[in-house]
């Protein structure tokens, strides 16, 4: 395996918590990517609903997507977490979803979870996709 390490200037420095925010296997034409949250330059997130801090993560993600060389269209797989019962925000953040992914239709897991990266930190979105290929 071929690690290459994505970091888009756009998004906050990993390295003091030690991660990239996204890895390709370059042998694979594989991209793994972190957690998405929403967080700016300092680790401050924008709103405090799910709804809202979901978007601004599936923006983060197309972010980290296009830096790595890929697209919404490749995704593989999304794991999304909220903070709570995942059952109570799928009605809300179903019509965010759809529109964004649009056709693309990967793999999916929603899971409800007690914390995540910060007391304000609502939702992440952790995801796979392949590499766009010409």
């Amino acid at each position: 395996m071929r690690k290459q390490l994505i970091n888009p200037p756009q998004r906050y420095d990993g390295r003091p918590h030690g991660l990239s925010h996204a890895v390709v296997d370059t042998a694979t034409a594989t991209v793994y990517i972190s957690g998405q949250v929403d967080w700016d330059m300092n680790h401050q997130v924008s709103s405090h609903t799910v709804e809202g801090q979901f978007s601004k993560a599936l923006t983060n993600l197309t972010t980290v997507l296009e830096a790595s060389g890929s697209s919404i269209e490749n995704l593989l797989s999304l794991r999304i977490y909220i903070r709570g019962e995942f059952g109570e925000f799928l009605e809300d953040i179903a019509p965010i979803l759809t529109q964004y992914l649009g056709e693309s239709r990967p793999a999916l897991t929603g899971i409800g979870v007690a914390s995540l990266a910060s007391p304000e930190t609502l939702v992440e979105i952790e995801a796979t996709a392949a590499l766009v290929t010409n």
